[in-house]
């Protein structure tokens, strides 16, 4: 019964320590960055980060509109830096040095629309 439990513990173990290198190996995989955006309000933050959480490889995404900056966490084996960009421009704003998809920023609501101070 002794050598049992040994065993039971053993294979416990090695389980808990493989699981915790897969763990540390799957968030050595994410990249962040920060993209200059051309957002004003609350509506461009909302349908920012609505947009780069529903794409594929994105983790996370906060703009803070103090700065209009968004900050995107993502897994660089299934998109990149660009592919982000052109996320947001293809939403109606500015994304770095990638202009705004133009037929985008039309259907944005006017609040959206209005001219950066």
């Amino acid at each position: 019964m002794s050598h049992q439990i040994k065993s039971f513990f053993c294979a416990v173990s090695l389980i808990l320590v493989l699981s915790a290198g897969v763990n540390a190996a799957a968030k050595q995989k994410s990249e962040t960055i920060t993209i200059k955006t051309s957002a004003i309000c609350e509506s461009c933050k909302a349908r920012i980060e609505k947009k780069l959480k529903a794409t594929e490889g994105v983790e996370e995404a906060f703009l803070n509109l103090n700065n209009k900056k968004v900050k995107i966490k993502f897994d660089p084996t299934k998109t990149d830096a660009d592919k982000l960009r052109l996320v947001i421009a293809n939403s109606g704003y500015d994304a770095d040095d990638v202009k705004k998809n133009a037929e985008a920023f039309d259907k944005l609501p006017a609040c959206c629309q209005k001219p950066m101070e």
